[in-house]
Formats: C-alpha cells, structure tokens, sequence
C-alpha cells in the first residue's frame, strides 16, 4: 500500500516524489487547446462530447435551468456559512490593503475587469470551489465573474453550484477539463474571454492553465491536490490516516504524504491506513452512495503516496519546505513553534484538530492553493489575485531638469542616447 521510504538527499528526494507532465499529455492538451482557438464553440461542443458522453447543444447555463436548480435548506445554510466565512476574510484583507496602499503617491489597487472561475465537477462536484473563486473575486470588485464547470452525467451542473454563481451574479457554462480553459482564454462566440483564470482542476485543466499563461494570466497551478503531515511520536496515527484518506480522495493523481523521524510511527500509520482501506473505512451508509471514493483512495494512495522517515527535525523541515505541498498539517508536540520555521508550504494547519478537510469549507481560509511547490513563492487565492496595482505618475519640467544629468549617464552607458534625447528636447 504506502510506501515507507528513508531520506538520505533532500533534493534528490523531493525531485524522485514530484509529478512530472508527460510530453504525450502536454501535446494532447495543446491540439485541444489550438482547436478551440481556432473553431471555437464547435471544438468545445466536440470535446465534451468525447469525454462526457454527451451532447452539448447550449453551452451557458439557461434562465431556465437557474430556477430549476434547487437546493434544501440545509444546503443553502451551509454554503452561506462558508461564503460568509470567506467574505469576511478576504474584505477584511482588501481594505487592509487598500488602506496601506492610499497613503503612496500615485497607487491604487483597482479590480480586473473580467476573470474566468474553473469548477471541477463530472464525477464529483466541487460548490465550495464555486464560494472560494466567485466569492472572492466578488469581494475585489471584479465586474463580470464566469464560471466553467463539467457537467454531470444528466448533462446538469451541480445545483449548490448554480446557486452560488447565480447568488454572485456569475455567468455559467457546461463545459469542463481542457477546452474549458481555452474557450475562457481565447473567447468563442458563446464564451467571451476573460482577462484572468482562476480555479482548481485536475492534471489536464493544470497543464491547459500553463500553456495559455503566456497570452491570458492565470492564478496559479492549482492542483492536482496535495497534502502532507508532519507527525512526531506524540500523534494519533488514526487521525492521521483518516487526513490522508480524506485528501486522497479527491482524485487517483493526490500525493498524500507523511514526514516523521519516528520509524515505529511510520509502521503504525502504514499499518492503519491498509487495514482501514481494506475495511473500506465507511460507515455503511456512505457505502451506498453514488459519491464512495474508496477505489479512487486506493489508486492515489498506492501510487502517489508515501512516508518520508528523516534523520532529525532539521531534515524534516527541510524537506517540508522545498517539496512545499498544497496542505500541510502538523500533528506535533508544538506546532505553532515548529510553523515558524515552514515557508514552503501553501497552508499550514496546527494542530490535531485542524484537519485540511475542514479547511477545504468552513474555516475562513481558501482552497484554492498553489501546487506542484510553488508553494515556496504564493499562498491560497485572495482579494490580491483580482486586484491590479495601477500606478499613475506625473512630472514637470522642473522635475526633468533635476534628474536630467543622472539620466544621461544611465542611458550613455546603455546605448540608449534617443532616450536622453526625448528629455533634453523638453528641457529646450
């Protein structure tokens, strides 16, 4: 099942555990990408057909299937309860910002016009990813919010879905995966493209984000999903296994992995985690339903998964911080001690009554958070992904004049005279 491995390089075992993309996916994804810029709305319509199932005669989500898509009331309280918790976080971050930057000259924070808003969904369905992406661009100020998202296998997108974008205000298409990006990033007749993509997806929707990045800006690669724990003597190895399960989940391409300097930790979680996997760990009524992940648990696991066994605590830190996953839970002693010496990381959980899956709806944090270690350069989707830093500035001649001399030496050892030029005519 897991497997258990001894860190000897760092660098070398980080490089050995990181998902690489193939040649084969990145071309797939690219003729896909290139169809779609070049037929637009039939190129989509096609590919959906091809890996839903379905045909797709009506891209955009009807008037009609909005009123259609009920919830009970349950569900609506508790997507208002995690779209609160956001709001609350990511408003409170805006004018925190805001207020800093109004006291510089010529600088302001003003939000993007348009932003393109992934969902995954198909197999699953994914509302809270709806209330991370929408919710916060609606909170910076983002004028037109889309939202893409797979249809099931009614042809519907999730009604908990519907009702947050139709609660923001959001236009809402039935297209998912690869094509989904391309239509966001180079417009079809239906879909207008947008200035920005943001949003989680699996391995082809990650790759579709990085190649279009060079002409449409993107928020991150953001999954597929990743999380690790760090686990001294002192943790509950049930708690443990149950994250891991948890996370793994989501999808068979998850890495979900333990850091600890304890081998008999190590045998312990080992241990647990196929005997509860082996038991199909559910209760039986979860048994039944149509959403049972213990297969996908199984693949993610076995292929991905695996207990990192360091040397000392300065090896586990280390190797935290350069394989810097999406989550990362510390089931320690002192967690909030050893958190000031993580960097990598995208989000920190302290504590063995922080799990990443409570974080992943109701906590106030965001989901959507970097993967693939780029964790060591950005955190989770904020207020900052909608905002543009706008810099406006002005001088006069008397300005000119001042700095004219030092000019002249920067753009003579450049080799750029008709940049001295420009200014000297102003000077005359």
């Amino acid at each position: 099942m897991i497997k258990i491995l001894q860190v000897r390089n760092i660098d070398s075992f980080v490089e050995s555990r990181r998902q690489k993309t193939s040649e084969k996916d990145r071309k797939t994804v690219q003729a896909i990408l290139n169809d779609v810029r070049k037929n637009g709305d039939s190129a989509v319509k096609k590919y959906e057909r091809k890996f839903n199932g379905r045909k797709t005669s009506q891209l955009r989500v009807s008037a009609k299937e909005i009123k259609e898509a009920k919830i009970t009331e349950a569900q609506f309280d508790a997507l208002r309860s995690s779209a609160l918790r956001i709001s609350i976080t990511q408003r409170q971050l805006k004018k925190e910002l805001i207020g800093s930057v109004s006291k510089l000259r010529g600088i302001s924070l003003i939000p993007i016009t348009s932003v393109g808003c992934y969902i995954p969904g198909g197999q699953a369905r994914y509302p809270s990813s709806a209330i991370m992406s929408t919710i916060t661009a609606a909170e910076a100020g983002v004028k037109r919010i889309v939202i893409t998202s797979p249809p099931g296998s009614d042809g519907k997108i999730d009604p908990m879905t519907i009702t947050v974008a139709e609660k923001c205000g959001a236009e809402i298409y039935k297209v998912g995966g690869a094509q989904a990006i391309g239509a966001l990033a180079y417009g079809t007749k239906t879909i207008p493209r947008v200035d920005k993509i943001v949003g989680p997806g699996g391995k082809f929707v990650s790759i579709a984000k990085s190649l279009v990045s060079d002409q449409t800006s993107i928020d991150m690669i953001a999954g597929p999903t990743e999380l690790g724990i760090i686990a001294d003597s002192s943790a509950d190895p049930k708690l443990v296994v149950l994250d891991l399960i948890s996370q793994a989940e989501h999808s068979n391409d998850t890495m979900c992995f333990v850091i600890t300097t304890s081998k008999t930790m190590a045998k312990q979680i080992q241990k647990l985690l196929e005997k509860l996997i082996a038991e199909n760990m559910v209760r039986e009524e979860y048994r039944r339903t149509r959403y049972e992940r213990i297969p996908i648990v199984k693949q993610s696991i076995s292929k991905n998964g695996f207990i990192a066994v360091c040397k000392n605590q300065n090896q586990v830190i280390d190797l935290a911080n350069k394989i810097a996953p999406e989550h990362m839970e510390l089931m320690v002693k002192n967690p909030r001690k050893l958190s000031k010496k993580l960097t990598g990381p995208g989000l920190i959980l302290l504590g063995k009554n922080t799990p990443s899956s409570a974080s992943d709806y109701l906590l106030g944090t965001n989901h959507i958070l970097p993967t693939n270690g780029f964790g060591r350069t950005r955190g989770g989707l904020s207020v900052l992904d909608f905002l543009k830093l706008q810099t406006v500035v002005e001088t006069g001649k008397g300005d000119l004049e001042q700095i004219s001399e030092q000019l002249k030496i920067l753009t003579d050892a450049e080799g750029f005279p008709n940049h001295f030029r420009a200014v000297e005519r102003r000077l005359d």
